[in-house]
């Protein structure tokens, strides 16, 4: 059976490594599942040869334009390509193009005057896109992020990687004040950071990759998922779902997270996961999770269940072809 978008060729310019820049790389598995044909620049790890003779990432995209004649260009993140380049690159080039962002934008402004190069702006929270609404960008969508399954997926872990509750994630002192609340129930840690808070006891190792992050979730009885910002501070937006909560509803473990504005478009608080608000209410909602067994296995597998049918990269990729197909036509 042909691939829905066979033939479409692709330039993504995105940073792709195997940590805090996964994703994008997983973007780029689905787009070719998809079909697509996918030209990569990445700005921030550049090929030897363009490191020596000092090419930016804005020559090395032009050169990438010219060469592959994409149908599609695909940008991820604010810091990608300078906002001031933009037009330039697109001045005398064919194709669509397409930003991709998070769901805290960083300089609202900024992205407003750079988006006006692109063709359609995906989003990662509702909020972020009302930002940028209040800002005359009126081509910007909510895209949340996903998971994909051949990498998130149930694992059985030994070892370190079995633990009654686990948080993966870098240290913020937001988190180190929630998770203070769970020592008692036989937590672990993982991530860079957590050796310098006060919970440095119950740290078990820097999660250098995927993989580890994926065992150290595979592994808990519980998964905590606590997101870098709240609704206690104001300057940064607190509607976005992030990445974690996909991923751990395609890795199958009962997973705990802080209240979301986006996030009842997604999973269903009580029968896919369980939301908190406070610290006491997460200490209650873990309690919960920990000893009401077939109530646990039950939102482990809506959670993986409603991951799979709805939230995958291919699914939200899907949507960006989609949407730049129907401009196209």
């Amino acid at each position: 059976m042909t691939a829905p978008f066979s033939g479409l060729r692709i330039l993504l310019v995105a940073p792709v490594d195997d940590a805090f820049e996964a994703h994008n790389g997983l973007r780029r598995r689905a787009l070719e599942r998809l079909g697509a044909s996918v030209q990569l620049v990445d700005p921030i790890h550049a090929a030897l040869l363009d490191k020596l003779v000092g090419r930016s990432v804005t020559q090395r995209v032009a050169t990438a334009l010219g060469q592959y004649r994409p149908d599609l260009v695909i940008v991820s993140g604010e810091g990608a390509i300078p906002g001031d380049q933009f037009d330039a690159l697109r001045s005398d080039r064919s194709g669509q193009w397409v930003w991709v962002l998070g769901d805290d934008l960083g300089d609202v402004a900024g992205v407003a005057r750079a988006a006006m190069a692109f063709d359609e702006i995906f989003v990662g929270s509702t909020g972020a896109a009302r930002a940028l609404d209040g800002h005359g960008v009126k081509h910007v969508r909510y895209l949340p992020v996903g998971c994909d399954p051949s990498v998130h997926r149930p694992l059985r872990a030994r070892g370190p990687f079995r633990a009654n509750v686990v948080f993966a994630g870098m240290a913020t002192p937001r988190r180190e004040r929630y998770l203070q609340e769970l020592v008692e129930f036989g937590l672990a840690l993982w991530g860079p950071g957590w050796r310098k808070t006060s919970l440095r006891d119950y740290c078990r190792g820097e999660l250098p990759g995927t993989e580890d992050f994926v065992r150290a979730y595979a592994g808990a009885t519980v998964a905590v998922n606590v997101h870098r910002s709240g609704p206690e501070m104001k300057s940064a937006d607190a509607s976005g779902v992030n990445r974690r909560t996909f991923e751990l509803a395609a890795i199958g473990t009962a997973q705990v997270v802080d209240a979301r504005a986006d996030l009842p478009q997604h999973f269903e608080d009580g029968s896919e996961l369980l939301v908190y608000v406070t610290p006491d209410e997460l200490r209650g909602q873990v309690k919960r999770a920990l000893q009401e067994d077939k109530y646990r296995e039950r939102l482990s597998e809506n959670a993986r269940r409603r991951a799979l049918g709805g939230h995958t990269y291919m699914h939200r990729m899907a949507e960006i072809l989609r949407v730049a197909g129907r401009r196209r036509s």
